[in-house]
């Protein structure tokens, strides 16, 4: 396969050509143009494009925010640049805080339930399982 097709493109990066397709309709990465009816030919910037964001997806950024992030000159906009990532931060740490919240909350009922085998299980109970009705 030709490394700049769009499939030579999507497998540098490690996605589906599907994500690329819809990245380029987010207005996230460019189409290039059609040479006389040849197929797409991409480059080293659409990879690397493509590159950033993955990385800045698996940072946690939405699309909206990435396209926010392309549309910033990296040498004019460090305090909006800052700005988004301690958003993110602080949106992570908000996260991380629920999330561990709920693992206290789960391993209190998984000790409760290895505790005694009588009366019903707390993890079942806590969740109140109820049979679903069809109508």
């Amino acid at each position: 396969m030709n490394r700049d097709t769009i499939g030579g493109l999507a497998e540098a990066a490690g996605v589906g050509v599907e994500t690329v397709r819809y990245y380029q309709r987010r207005g996230l990465l460019s189409e290039p143009a059609r040479a006389q009816g040849e197929v797409r030919r991409y480059g080293r910037e659409d990879l690397k494009r493509l590159r950033f964001i993955r990385s800045a997806q698996a940072a946690g950024f939405t699309l909206a925010e990435i396209g926010a992030l392309l549309d910033l000159d990296a040498s004019d906009d460090r305090p909006r640049a800052y700005e988004m990532a301690a958003g993110r931060v602080a949106a992570l740490d908000r996260k991380i805080a629920e999330l561990q919240e709920v693992r206290r909350a789960l391993s209190g009922l998984a000790t409760a339930c290895a505790g005694s085998g009588k009366g019903p299980c707390p993890i079942l109970t806590a969740f109140e399982l109820q049979p679903v009705r069809t109508a």
